[in-house]
């Protein structure tokens, strides 16, 4: 059963999430040859407060 977390910058859409959704799990069915019923997509959202680069947050930039 694979799991696939995606961590990500707030701000998508529902529309995009379940495209997301979609397209990791096909893409994961068909490299692994794992059944789009056992692989599970897990989204974790952070806000651009949590995530830096180079020393500066996201929502400093």
């Amino acid at each position: 059963m694979p799991i696939v977390t995606v961590k990500m910058l707030e701000g998508r859409n529902d529309d995009q999430k379940r495209a997301l959704v979609e397209k990791v799990t096909n893409a994961v069915s068909d490299t692994v040859d794992a059944p789009k019923e056992k692989v599970q997509v897990i989204i974790e959202e952070m806000p651009k407060t949590h995530y830096g680069v180079a020393g500066t947050r996201i929502s400093d930039m």
